[in-house]
């Protein structure tokens, strides 16, 4: 199992990597100034997906190594 800094770490560079140094910071901003449920989040992003629906997307993201 990977320690929560590898992770963080991981996660960090991820969102460099897509969305650069500036919009990383801003995303980090918005998400501690703003009150955040991540379990509605998730709900509103993927209650409506049926397995293979989240399957196709992750494989399609994997592929283009970005998000849909």
């Amino acid at each position: 199992m990977r320690t929560t800094n590898v992770i963080v770490n991981d996660a960090m560079n991820c969102l460099i990597k897509t969305l650069g140094v500036v919009e990383t910071e801003i995303f980090i901003s918005a998400l501690l100034r703003e009150p955040f449920d991540y379990t509605e989040w998730r709900k509103d992003q993927f209650d409506d997906m049926s397995l293979e629906e989240l399957n196709a997307q992750a494989v399609i993201c994997s592929r283009n190594d970005t998000t849909v």
